[in-house]
């Protein structure tokens, strides 16, 4: 559970600090870095140019959204996490393992579904129907397998729970427009389906937004107990649930970098953190090429990163930000 320390209490950042995680951002390919303390704004640049009203990619930082609107649905009680996704799916009911699999293993990427990733291409056809003919790959529960392709059987359970309303909809209505946000780029195939796993871009200060919802403790689109549903983790990744990385074995755990373990084989996910000097109520979305959203409840801290690629340690420019560098 992570734990908000009052305003008035959370150590301030040193501002030399802050001036060196920002140079070490923009040395590797940082794009834009914002930094948000108690409600106020420490830094805030943009060396790639473009400005604060330039959105850029996010990636992966989509599913977080996405991963709102299934909490929101739970306390609409339209679907329940723990509910067999089976008895919304009847391509499922008959399959031994895909039978079994959980709304919340879909969310959590231990369902066991092959990735899919060819779902991420521009129009690959109807993606919620292929995401369903994927196969089981791994036990439910047993494996982290993250990719597209569990997303998007998701997608088509929430708009048969939906019953007429599109997905789409019901996020801008849920969960957007209460984070002052519009309709994004959704990537639609050619059924009308957006990709849930990536797609959408946002301004750093957009995006920190939802960065403001972890302090308020999910406030104004969820409670507090449904938005804790997102730092538990799994039996198969204790560092990821509902779009968020958590660093919660931090301080005994080892530093990790999360993107490389993504793209790599056999990776193991125990006793892993972004960084061991950062405080365990850390929690971070992640897209690729370095795209960071991070958000450190105890020091009421937001940090918005957006980056071109390259080479980026998370470790790094966080000792770097909370002055904690290792002698």
């Amino acid at each position: 559970m992570l734990v908000v320390a009052d305003c008035a209490t959370a150590q301030q950042l040193d501002f030399v600090a802050i001036r060196s995680a920002a140079n070490y951002s923009a040395t590797h390919h940082g794009a834009s870095l914002l930094v948000i303390q108690s409600g106020k704004t420490l830094l805030e640049e943009y060396p790639a140019g473009g400005g604060a009203d330039t959105p850029r990619k996010i990636y992966s930082g989509t599913k977080a959204f996405w991963n709102l609107a299934a909490l929101a649905a739970a306390e609409d009680r339209l679907l329940k996490l723990d509910e067999r996704v089976a008895d919304t799916i009847p391509e499922w009911q008959n399959d031994s393992r895909k039978s079994g699999v959980t709304i919340r293993q879909l969310l959590d990427f231990s369902c066991g579904l092959e990735p899919g990733f060819f779902l991420h291409g521009r129009d690959p056809g109807d993606r919620d129907a292929m995401a369903i003919k994927l196969p089981i790959i791994a036990a439910p529960g047993a494996a982290f397998v993250y990719g597209p392709g569990a997303l998007q059987v998701f997608h088509r359970l929430l708009k048969a729970k939906l019953r007429g309303e599109a997905p789409k909809h019901y996020l801008e209505r849920r969960v957007l427009r209460r984070l002052r946000l519009g309709p994004q780029r959704y990537l639609q195939d050619g059924a009308g389906n957006p990709l849930l796993a990536a797609g959408w871009q946002l301004t750093a200060r957009q995006w920190a937004k939802l960065g403001k919802l972890v302090l308020a403790h999910g406030a104004p689109v969820v409670s507090s107990r449904s938005l804790a549903e997102c730092w538990r983790g799994s039996l198969a990744n204790p560092t990821y649930s509902l779009g968020w990385w958590n660093n919660r074995a931090a301080p005994t755990g080892r530093d990790a970098d999360f993107e490389w373990m993504l793209n790599s084989k056999g990776e193991n996910w125990d006793g892993v953190c972004l960084c061991r000097d950062a405080p365990a109520d850390l929690v971070a979305c992640i897209g690729s090429a370095h795209q960071r959203l991070y958000v450190i409840p105890s020091l009421r801290l937001i940090v918005v990163r957006h980056s071109s690629g390259g080479s980026f340690s998370d470790a790094t420019f966080l000792r770097l930000l909370l002055g904690r560098k290792r002698g």
